[in-house]
C-alpha cells in the first residue's frame, strides 16, 4: 500500500536536509523506534508496537538507496521482522524537501508490505496510525530544529496503536465492531448458562 504525508519543519530547506539525514539526531523522534548499527549508508534498529494487550517488536535493517542533496530527494528501504510471531515490514520511504517560505516543507511517500496481525487492520486504520506517528515525528523534529533544539527526545516506547488512533473514524469502527462481538459473546454464554441442566 501507498501512504502520503507532509509536514513542515521550522528552518530553511539547507539546514533541514543534513538533519533530517542524520539518523542518529531524527530516530529518538520516530515514536517506538531504536536505532542500533548505522555506518553512514546502511542501519539496524527495532521499532516496537502494542495494539492494547499485544506487543510488536520488529527488528529490522534498512539502507540509502539515493542521496540527491541538489534535489533535497532521498529514499531509504528497511524491512524487518516480529520477533514474536512470524509478521513482516516492509518499507520503501522516499522524502523531497522544498521551500516554504522560511521553513522547509517535506513530503514523504512510503509503499508499505505488511504481513500478520496488522494486516489484518486493513489501509484505513494504518492510514490513519502512519498519519498520528508523522504528526508526533514532526512535532519533535521540530523542537529539536528550533529554538528549543537542545530539548532531549522522549525515550523509545512501544508505540499503543489504540491510544494513537482513539478519535479516528476507522478506530470508532473497529470500536463498534469489537463492541458487538463483545456483546455477541456475553448474550451467548448467558443462553448457554441457561441451557444447562441444574
Amino acid at each position: 500500500m501507498r501512504l502520503d504525508h507532509s509536514f513542515t519543519v521550522p528552518v530553511p530547506v539547507d539546514a533541514a536536509w543534513p538533519v533530517l539525514l542524520d539518523l542518529p539526531t531524527v530516530a529518538p523522534c520516530l515514536p517506538g523506534a531504536r536505532l542500533g548499527d548505522y555506518d553512514g549508508e546502511t542501519f539496524a534498529g527495532t521499532v516496537q508496537v502494542k495494539l492494547g494487550p499485544i506487543a510488536l517488536e520488529y527488528r529490522g535493517q534498512g539502507r540509502f538507496v539515493e542521496r540527491d542533496e541538489a534535489a533535497h530527494r532521498a529514499v531509504i528501504e528497511a524491512s524487518g521482522r516480529d520477533t514474536r510471531s512470524a509478521g513482516t515490514a516492509r518499507a520503501t520511504v522516499t522524502a523531497v524537501l522544498a521551500p516554504d517560505g522560511d521553513a522547509t516543507r517535506v513530503q514523504v511517500a512510503t509503499e508499505l508490505t505488511v504481513t500478520g496481525r496488522p494486516a489484518q487492520f486493513g489501509r484505513n486504520l494504518l492510514a490513519d496510525v502512519s498519519g498520528r506517528l508523522v504528526e508526533q515525528f514532526a512535532d519533535c523534529l521540530a523542537a529539536r530544529l528550533g529554538e528549543s533544539g537542545a530539548t532531549q527526545a522522549p525515550p523509545a516506547e512501544p508505540v499503543d496503536l489504540i491510544r494513537v488512533t482513539a478519535g479516528t473514524a476507522s478506530f470508532r469502527r473497529y470500536a463498534r465492531y469489537a463492541l458487538l462481538a463483545g456483546a455477541a459473546l456475553v448474550a451467548w454464554l448467558l443462553i448457554r448458562g441457561r441451557r444447562r441442566p441444574a
